[in-house]
């Protein structure tokens, strides 16, 4: 699995167990169509696109999201999901060259 740049990111920042929150999961990734040229090379650059998103918490699948190659550069993809305990959330990407990307973070509600 390679490690690529992305950040989960839950608001509101402090939660109890049982509320709903905002997780949002920003990713540095090209999202190249493959219909582009390089401006000196004047060659097409390939397509580089991440084309499923899955949310994990403790290892049940909260929802996935399928992706197509329109999305911009660097995209954030956002969902609402209600706190149930403790526990580890863990959002994965896959692009269309095979490329898997895994981010993690504890939940820990507070009262």
């Amino acid at each position: 699995m390679e490690k690529g740049k992305s950040l989960i990111k839950i608001k509101p920042k402090k939660f109890k167990d049982g509320e709903v929150v905002k997780v949002s999961f920003m990713v540095m990734h090209p999202m190249e169509t493959g219909m582009r040229k390089d401006k000196k090379t004047k060659e097409i650059v390939p397509a580089k696109y991440i084309n499923s998103v899955k949310f994990n918490y403790n290892g049940k699948v909260i929802t996935t999201m399928n992706v197509w190659e329109s999305l911009s550069t660097n995209p954030v993809f956002t969902t609402y999901m209600k706190i149930n305990g403790a526990g580890d959330l863990t959002v994965t990407y896959t692009d269309n060259t095979g490329e898997v990307n895994e981010q993690s973070t504890k939940i820990k509600p507070k009262g």
